[in-house]
């Protein structure tokens, strides 16, 4: 679905001068911008960020969080952060009230989307912002939020150190995913022993450098491998000196190759 500018920045300014959500969960696909609001802003109720088509990508200063449609990213009330997608990606966001969050993190987390909890989503895009509570489309909000607190976590996050010498490689790695400098080439760039910076990259991430690397490759090639580009060159792209090595990585961190990954898209 996509909107013109204006359009777009009425609900976007309709959204934020909202006090209070008008039912305990909100998601009219008419009411909503639903499209990534690229700018760092935080909202005073939980946030599920749900492409249904597409990869949408959360920011926040803890780390990146990246989910095609089978995934979910869940944002807590008062986290400052900054969605990402491509131009195509059609977001169908849930915001949530606080006060029945029972069941959510403080923390952003991305969850598994079922092939049920998607539907859910798609159809209370399309029920009346101000449904009856205590009627079908109430009992329907509360089966959805019965879904989600089952909802499994997955690893689809990348953790940002916090001192500023870890964030400078750790941006330069994700601007160039193909980069082959090893840990010691990276340590003598920031002028430190490379057992120093390994120790860094692990007490701050608790990653180890070359598991956060291979993380950050896998979760750069989602986007594109959901537009359909093909495997070789999204391995070439990533930094993979092999194909086989790729989809061997893909497959530990996905449970699926990236030719199934591709063609799974919704």
């Amino acid at each position: 679905m996509s909107f013109n500018g204006q359009t777009s920045n009425r609900k976007v300014q309709g959204l934020r001068s909202l006090r209070k959500l008008p039912r305990p969960i909100y998601g009219h696909a008419e009411a909503l911008p639903n499209q990534a609001l690229r700018y760092r802003h935080k909202h005073s109720w939980g946030q599920l960020a749900y492409a249904a088509e597409g990869v949408i990508e959360v920011h926040t200063d803890a780390g990146r969080f990246v989910a095609p449609p089978q995934r979910a990213i869940w944002i807590p009330a008062g986290i400052t952060h900054q969605v990402r997608s491509g131009p195509t990606t059609c977001i169908r966001s849930l915001y949530i009230e606080p006060e029945i969050q029972g069941w959510a993190t403080e923390r952003c987390r991305v969850i598994e989307v079922s092939t049920l909890l998607r539907e859910m989503i798609r159809r209370f895009s399309s029920i009346p912002v101000e449904y009856d509570e205590t009627g079908p489309d109430g009992r329907f909000a509360a089966v959805l939020l019965d879904l989600l607190a089952e909802a499994q976590e997955v690893e689809l996050m990348l953790p940002l150190p916090r001192s500023a010498i870890l964030r400078r490689l750790c941006r330069s790695l994700q601007e160039r995913p193909d980069e082959k400098h090893g840990l010691a080439e990276w340590a003598l760039q920031v002028g430190v022993s490379e057992k120093t910076l390994s120790r860094m990259f692990l007490k701050e991430t608790g990653l180890s450098f070359r598991v956060w690397r291979q993380r950050m490759r896998l979760l750069s090639a989602l986007p594109a491998l959901e537009r359909g580009d093909r495997v070789t060159d999204v391995s070439c792209a990533c930094g993979y000196d092999s194909l086989s090595a790729f989809i061997a990585a893909f497959r530990s961190q996905f449970n699926c190759t990236p030719g199934v990954f591709s063609q799974s898209r919704v």
